[in-house]
Formats: C-alpha cells, structure tokens, sequence
C-alpha cells in the first residue's frame, strides 16, 4: 500500500517537474538534502541543500528533460523511509530522440522529506548528452 501510494505522488511530481514546475520536488526536500549524481559529464555532482538542488533542478528544467517513473518501491516508518524509483529520462529535440537513459534512484527521507539520495544512470549516455548540448548551443550546455 505504501509503495502504491509513493508511486502516486513520485508520478504527479516527476509530471510536474517535467512541464518545469519544480515546487513540489523542492517542497518535498529537506532543507540539508544531499543528492549525488556520478560520473564525468557536466550533470554529476555531490550538492548539499536545497539551494545547489534547486539549481541543479533548473538546468534539468532548462535542458527540456521529460522524467517518468517505471515503480516505486516506498517502505519503513514515517520517520526512516527508504525510495527506490526505477524509471526513464530522455529528450526530444524536433521531433528526434537525442536522449534516452533508464535510472534508478535511492532515497532517504525522514518525515517525508528527501534527506539523501543517489543518481544510477549509463554515465557514458549523459557525456553524450554533455556533447549535443554543447554542440547544439542549448541554454543548458553550461551547469
């Protein structure tokens, strides 16, 4: 049941974060979360705290990104939950897919704030995304 219900919300917030209203994944944040993203493009990063998310959260907004969520797995108390999201993202630019990666992310919250989480993505994909970017003069080539 809980994992039914974290799927609901995970799908209206990845919804919403895909038209670029990124209020309710702030409002869900914990004020200290931390978010890691691995790898060597321009989108990993270790950030600490709502503002570096925020930041980072636009840029995935201005890059035109769409997010969705394949299953949630939700479970443990109120106060010590643990998220699992598998899913996909990706980027169509005139009509062409220029980006499709799958994802997994590993969360921590704590009175249903998002404490911590991690990023698990095809790292080599999101460099090549690095590269269209760039080379395609998007507003989002520059983190």
């Amino acid at each position: 049941m809980l994992s039914w219900l974290g799927k609901r919300l995970v799908d209206y917030q990845l919804a919403r974060l895909s038209a670029g209203d990124l209020r309710l994944t702030l409002w869900m944040d914990a004020p200290d979360v931390q978010m890691t993203f691995p790898g060597d493009s321009s989108w990993a990063v270790e950030l600490h705290g709502k503002a570096e998310h925020e930041r980072w959260l636009r840029r995935f907004i201005r890059a035109g990104l769409q997010i969705s969520a394949d299953e949630v797995i939700l479970k443990g108390f109120p106060w010590r939950m643990t998220l699992c999201i598998r899913g996909r993202d990706h980027l169509r630019s005139s009509g062409e897919l220029v980006y499709e990666n799958r994802y997994v992310i590993w969360g921590h919250l704590r009175w249903f704030k998002l404490k911590r989480y991690e990023v698990y993505e095809d790292t080599q994909k999101t460099v090549v995304f690095d590269r269209w970017l760039v080379d395609n003069q998007h507003a989002a080539a520059v983190a």
